[in-house]
């Protein structure tokens, strides 16, 4: 183009330079303004300006996928929280409702404390009791549940957030057991241990009403005897419903944990 280019005599050499460059700034202005409206060009001045790659639209748009998964997530977790917690709620009114009709410990008894005072089950309403049925002259089976019963006493004093549980012993010798022989028995274990006696009529009212056999066995020449009795650990809420049981395989540690459990559900009538 500038070769073909012809100059006429009378033009200044100032306006031939003009001439010679104007056609060039026009080509690269027109190349600058079609390269500029490019998505390539606008990305790279982009990055240019903030020395950062910019978010891509794919990015931003899984970005807000995982935001409204997160939210419905939340909202569905919350929901089922909300519906588990309603469930256990009805569970435990039902298993209380079920309590109520079971025959286990239903009854009142009237006994006698290893210190001579009269006691009925109205006595421990309002305290978690655990209770064991068994006679001072048994020679293993009873020192040891009764240690064993002792020491969940302890391990749950522990926690001082738990209400302390009151340990009960009823005699199903009253022949033997009077209120000395309690008295000095009761003494081996736990310091709120009491001991329960009572007429062989009243005994056996008690020991109905919690469905515990026992038999006297044939005597020695000593006049010596063994009872055969039921072997259990009753648990009774403070509403003096019996809501669970613990037999010789289960440890100190074990009914502990059971018991933390039934404090935590239950729920007062």
């Amino acid at each position: 183009l500038l070769l073909s280019f012809q100059v006429p005599q009378n033009v200044p050499r100032l306006e031939i330079e003009k001439a010679r460059v104007r056609p060039l700034n026009s080509a690269g202005s027109t190349w600058r303004s079609l390269t500029s409206n490019s998505p390539i060009s606008q990305r790279w001045a982009s990055q240019s300006s903030s020395g950062k790659p910019s978010p891509s639209g794919p990015r931003i748009k899984l970005r807000t996928r995982l935001l409204v998964t997160c939210l419905f997530g939340g909202a569905l977790f919350g929901s089922w929280l909300y519906v588990h917690s309603e469930k256990e709620k009805r569970r435990r009114l039902q298993r209380l409702e079920q309590l109520r009709k079971v025959a286990v410990g239903q009854g009142d008894f009237s006994l006698v404390d290893h210190k001579g005072e009269p006691r009925t089950k109205e006595d421990f309403l309002g305290q978690w009791v655990l209770m064991y049925f068994g006679f001072t002259h048994c020679p293993d089976i009873c020192p040891d549940e009764l240690t064993k019963m002792s020491s969940v006493v302890r391990l749950l004093d522990k926690d001082k957030a738990l209400a302390a549980v009151q340990p009960v012993f009823v005699t199903v010798d009253p022949e033997r057991d009077d209120i000395k022989a309690m008295t000095r028995y009761v003494a081996d274990f736990h310091p709120r241990l009491i001991g329960l006696t009572g007429s062989p009529e009243k005994v056996k009212e008690a020991a109905k009403a919690y469905r515990v056999y026992y038999s006297a066995g044939p005597r020695d020449e000593d006049e010596d005897y063994i009872v055969d009795h039921t072997v259990l650990i009753y648990l009774l809420n403070p509403d003096g419903l019996f809501v669970d049981y613990y037999n010789r395989s289960k440890s100190d540690k074990e009914i502990a944990e059971s018991i933390k459990r039934h404090m935590k559900t239950h729920v007062a009538s």
